[in-house]
């Protein structure tokens, strides 16, 4: 059985990503990995794309996302699966946070 890594939300580390976001990871392994980003109105996650799958799951607040060619207003509640590769971002049209999941972790967010 593979053991289990415990993640206090208080201690969880929130990096100011600047232009209104900021991220806070929280519990992950090699295989997933579970991250906070809180946005003001208006700060967008830029458009990009990376080989992890990713779940976005609105807790707060209201987004337009986009992935490839599609948009979609969010509110909380809602989620998203945006599959490896994919073209995709958001604009946060009401001050909220996204819960994001990866598979595999992002190793790169953990090099910031």
């Amino acid at each position: 059985m593979e053991k289990a890594y415990f993640q206090s939300g208080i201690s969880a580390t929130c990096i100011d990503l600047g232009a209104g976001t900021q991220r806070r990871i929280l519990a992950h392994n090699e295989q997933l990995m579970a991250v906070e980003v809180c946005f003001e109105t208006g700060a967008e996650g830029k458009t990009h794309s990376h080989p992890h799958t990713q779940c976005s799951y609105v807790l707060s607040g209201k987004f337009r996302y986009t992935v490839e060619d599609e948009s979609v207003d969010m509110i909380a509640g809602d989620s998203i699966v945006v599959p490896s590769n994919s073209m995709h971002g958001t604009v946060c049209l009401e001050k909220g946070i996204l819960l994001d999941i990866f598979t595999p972790q992002r190793d790169d967010f953990l090099k910031s």
